[in-house]
């Protein structure tokens, strides 16, 4: 029962105040790579978001989802920071 009190009324809250402040830098910019940034942040968010949702509701599917999740994020960075170090050789 302490745990589910301390999930609703602190991680919860602090995740959505994160998620708040990084999608105002998302949408604000000012640049590509300040919001290629900030999405795969909005993502690590979303990863944990679900990671806590399956803490408190005691399913381990949920846990499976977010780590493809965090592969696929992980993948995203990796094909931008490519692209940028193409950019930047010509």
């Amino acid at each position: 029962m302490m745990l589910s009190t301390y999930i609703d009324y602190v991680i919860i809250p602090i995740l959505g105040l994160s998620l708040l402040l990084v999608f105002i830098r998302l949408v604000k910019g000012p640049s590509i790579v300040d919001r290629v940034i900030a999405l795969d942040l909005l993502i690590s968010i979303g990863v944990s978001v679900i990671a806590v949702y399956s803490i408190s509701t005691e399913k381990t599917t949920f846990i499976d989802i977010a780590m493809i999740l965090a592969l696929i994020a992980f993948l995203g960075t990796i094909a931008f920071s490519y692209y940028l170090e193409k950019r930047g050789r010509k």
